[in-house]
């Protein structure tokens, strides 16, 4: 069991922790959460000896980390998966620290089969992604098979399957008695794997207690009813009798109500006593990501301010509108040629204009001076309609090119030939 007690630290004038007091208990996965600059990761320093708390103090099992015979046999950690020599292997990165504990040679390859290295474990690690590199961490955290566990974000830079790996880890590490304390900024994955929850803001404890406890502390449920689409004057009906029982509703933009402050069985009473039909009536909770967010809303620190593109967009002319952006047609403010449905030619030069540049062999428009300037393009072909009538050549235009002579209807084709031949 992890406890600390009254930890505190500050670095000169700037207090990271402050009396911070809590318990890790083994036999669940508990979930370390706050916004960025809230102390987890000082907190998980002190926890592991590595930052000397200012008061107050931490302990494992009852000792702290500095005290602990053979540490490493009892305590595992992933704090930076890239805290390694990259021009080791992983399986040599593995090995060192292995000798360095006492463990057995042969428990390096077990973990790296554990964690899905084993088919790359004498490659370097510099040529590792970051999701192998989670997972290099992750090993070198089990291979003391220790009954204490932390992470800080081990699910980063994971696919799915990694994160899935991961989650269903942490539960079997958990079940098997052991302490296991996970720090995540992903909150989905955290309601789906963590059983309590330790929240801090600012250095501060912000909550302690189960998933459930806490998303019921810091969110409302909701009903959401549903009418039938066809009769809209009986859910006008059913929110007027809702309202006049002592519920808050509100509409949402799918035509449902979503109502607050009554059960479900009192919801359905009156709509059976307003005859009112039900297509939909289901309970709602709050996730934890939005309960997270209600909790921590005046502890983050950093939050962003909307782009004003400052000297990047051209002022308007007095009392002239922004345009309004047309679908296919990029961005306000950005030019978009016609489309040719539209009568346009988005790439036709101007006709006729003295000083106009003629065009280029393919059909774009050539720099003065520039070989085959105004050469007509061997590779156009004539419009049908102009061929067949012999029509001149509009003027600015490509001449056609002469037609090829048929090739006669009973000639074979010889694919053994080159094409110029053929």
């Amino acid at each position: 069991m992890i406890e600390a007690v009254g930890l505190t630290k500050r670095y000169g004038d700037k207090t990271a922790v402050h009396n911070l007091s809590f318990q890790v208990r083994p036999g669940a996965v508990t979930g370390f959460l706050g916004p960025n600059g809230s102390g987890k990761s000082t907190t998980m320093r002190m926890i592991l000896g590595l930052d000397n708390p200012t008061s107050g103090q931490v302990t494992i099992g009852g000792y702290p980390y500095r005290r602990l015979p053979n540490a490493p046999r009892q305590v595992g950690a992933l704090l930076d998966a890239k805290a390694v020599h990259g021009g080791r292997s992983a399986r040599n990165h593995l090995l060192s620290l292995a000798q360095l504990s006492g463990i057995p040679a042969r428990r390096v390859d077990e973990v790296l089969g554990v964690v899905g290295l084993q088919e790359v474990a004498r490659r370097r690690s510099k040529g590792f992604s970051l999701g192998m590199g989670q997972r290099l961490g992750i090993a070198a955290a089990l291979l003391g098979d220790p009954q204490v566990l932390l992470f800080d974000e081990p699910v980063n830079g994971l696919d799915p399957e990694g994160i899935l790996w991961v989650r269903n880890l942490m539960k079997s590490l958990a079940a098997e008695g052991r302490t296991v304390f996970v720090s995540s900024h992903l909150m989905s994955e955290m309601a789906l794997t963590a059983d309590h929850l330790i929240v801090i803001g600012r250095g501060q404890l912000l909550a302690d207690g189960s998933v459930q406890d806490f998303i019921a502390q810091n969110s409302a449920g909701f009903a959401r009813v549903r009418t039938p689409d066809t009769e809209p004057q009986l859910r006008e009906k059913l929110t007027v009798a809702l309202t006049e029982a002592g519920a808050h509703v509100l509409p949402e933009q799918d035509g449902a109500l979503r109502v607050t402050g009554l059960p479900l069985p009192r919801i359905s009473d009156i709509a059976h006593d307003t005859d009112v039909r039900l297509w939909e009536l289901s309970p709602h909770q709050a996730s934890l990501e939005e309960a997270y967010m209600r909790m921590t809303q005046g502890a983050v620190d950093y939050r962003s301010t909307t782009d004003q593109r400052a000297g990047l967009m051209q002022p308007l002319p007095p009392g002239a509108q922004p345009p309004m952006p047309v679908p296919g047609q990029g961005q306000p403010g950005w030019y978009a040629p016609p489309s040719p449905q539209q009568g346009g030619q988005p790439f036709a030069m101007p006709q006729g204009v003295p000083g106009a540049v003629p065009p280029g062999p393919y059909g774009a428009p050539s720099a003065p001076g520039t070989p085959g300037a105004g050469q007509p393009n061997p590779y156009a072909h004539p419009a049908p309609q102009a061929a067949a009538q012999g029509a001149a050549p509009v003027q600015g235009l490509v001449p056609p090119a002469p037609a090829a002579p048929a090739r006669p209807a009973s000639a074979p084709i010889d694919p053994t030939k080159p094409e110029d031949v053929r």
